[in-house]
């Protein structure tokens, strides 16, 4: 790789930081701390040759004889695949002893993007048919060292936190992607040149997520990036050039962020947790509806290991084939996918359980007699059992998802809003986590602690720094990708504390007209 190119993105890197560090000066209320050869008909010189397409100022290509590449580029609206005209995947999946259902393609669909549809199917195709099945030679993950260059890997793989597992896949991925004759390289050349992942974001597009929890993932990984290439650097610094797991090219934080943001949006976690890049398999597109599963047979260490696509659903013709790659918040999604689910039931906003946000909350709710920051020993003592007091406690609570409110955070405003310990006492903690538990502590308790967690909705709320008109404008704009994802995260978050809002307000009104009626 280039030098100019490198520190390019070691530049974008730092002036990420700083965006990042003054970003955080205005945060949400919280305090949780929160990146085979050639294809049929390719020689090895045209493959590298045809490895990089030149499409960025910011990074440029750079070939050797004896290897491939690692140059990349910033993120863009249409990021394109490390090969120009890379091969066939489909063909190479079947070529390698593995099975593609003859409906499938991969194309671009109208909702879901590039992925795998059944556009070319004759009909439907019914629920239990097999899709797609990988045998256990086609999954790219960690081995075991088989010679010195693999020992080196696993050495670097080794000083990697567990929390950031995509970077250790993504080491492997970037030995494969040097090598000349890579068993892989039909996958690889598949691969995009870049990800909209946040790591990439313009410093101002990080800006513009406008959430602290978000924003300190994105620094820290932007930190582990900065310094593992220094980790790397100085441990192959004295590796000697036949025992060089890369081919004797540089790696450099643009690779690395590369690397980790191909393993952590494609990867999958099977059979014994063991994350596996599974090619044609990762360009299933996500559902929380999905019409197809993956189904693993066998051990990974075992001769018969597969990994299999069967639907679950019937998918009529040109119907995008659909995985669910979990229940998590945009966040997650953001951070790994580099997209956004627009209403997911999933989404929340994290808050950081302290007393005196909390006394403050209830005051702006009207709520009388508010004594969060100083509870009486006996709700000290439920408040430890919910894990919010004491040593060790867990203080991050979210509002959102299936549950509208955390049940510790629930929990613990019943408990500080009731006078009488022995009418808390009949209630067992599952109860009064739960919001559809029917006002356990009576309406007059539940309508103070449903009106506290409405303030703190209008809190959250109010540290976003754009409202929802605006975020929305923005978007009917048509801005630049990055741009687009950030304001539509933040957006997102908006709509969901909305959504909290007003489901509370509801269950409020019918509170007041069970008194009323009293």
């Amino acid at each position: 790789m280039e030098k100019a190119g490198t520190n390019c993105f070691i530049v974008k890197l730092l002036f990420c930081l700083l965006r990042l560090q003054s970003a955080a000066h205005a945060p949400l209320p919280t305090t949780s701390a929160p990146m085979a050869a050639a294809a049929a008909g390719a020689t090895p010189t045209t493959a590298r040759k045809a490895l990089l397409s030149t499409t960025s100022t910011l990074l440029s290509s750079s070939l050797a004889r004896s290897r491939r590449s690692l140059s990349c580029c910033a993120a863009s609206a249409a990021a394109p695949r490390i090969s120009q005209q890379p091969p066939d995947l489909l063909r190479w999946v079947q070529r390698e002893g593995g099975f593609v259902h003859p409906g499938l393609r991969v194309a671009d669909h109208p909702e879901y993007g590039l992925g795998v549809s059944a556009t070319a199917a004759d009909g439907v195709i019914p629920p239990g048919a097999v899709l797609i099945d990988l045998p256990g030679r086609i999954p790219l993950r960690l081995r075991r060292p088989a010679d010195a260059a693999d020992a080196v890997l696993m050495q670097l793989a080794d000083q990697v936190p567990e929390e950031l597992w995509a970077m250790r896949l993504g080491l492997r991925l970037l030995q494969e992607r040097t090598k000349s004759d890579s068993f892989w390289w039909p996958y690889i050349a598949n691969l995009p040149e870049t990800f909209t992942v946040p790591i990439f974001f313009p410093g101002e597009d990080i800006k513009n997520l406008q959430y602290a929890p978000l924003l300190h993932q994105i620094n820290k990984r932007c930190r582990f990036l900065l310094e593992f290439e220094k980790e790397v650097t100085q441990k192959l610094g004295n590796v000697p050039s036949g025992d060089h797991p890369f081919c004797g090219q540089d790696v450099h934080s643009s690779s690395l962020g590369w690397a980790m943001s191909a393993a952590s949006s494609r990867a999958f976690r099977l059979h014994g947790e063991i994350p596996m890049l599974l090619p044609l398999v990762d360009m299933c597109n996500h559902s929380f509806r999905p019409n197809a599963r993956i189904v693993q047979v066998a051990d990974v260490d075992s001769p018969d290991m597969s990994v299999k696509v069967v639907a679950e659903m019937q998918i009529d013709q040109n119907s995008a084939v659909t995985l669910n790659y979990g229940c998590y918040p945009n966040d997650f999604y953001l951070l790994d996918y580099g997209f956004v689910v627009k209403l997911n039931p999933y989404d929340h906003v994290e808050l950081s359980y302290d007393g005196n946000l909390l006394d403050a909350a209830s005051m702006a709710a009207g709520v009388s007699s508010p004594n969060f920051s100083t509870p009486a020993k006996w709700q000290q003592d439920i408040l430890s059992q919910l894990n919010l007091h004491g040593e060790g406690s867990v203080l991050k609570v979210s509002l959102g998802g299936p549950d509208i409110v955390d049940g510790r955070l629930l929990a613990a405003l019943r408990v500080l809003l009731a006078a009488d310990p022995e009418t808390v006492g009949k209630h067992d903690l599952k109860t009064l986590m739960s919001l559809s538990s029917n006002a356990p502590l009576g309406p007059t308790v539940e309508a103070s602690a449903l009106r506290t967690v409405l303030a703190l909705c209008a809190i959250a709320l109010q540290h976003f720094h754009t409202k929802i008109m605006e975020d929305e404008a923005i978007l009917k704009g048509e801005p630049p990708l990055t741009t687009e994802l950030a304001v539509q995260f933040r957006l997102q978050k908006k709509l969901m504390l909305v959504d909290v809002m007003q489901n509370l307000s509801r269950r409020t009104k019918m509170l007041s007209a069970e008194k009323s009626t009293v």
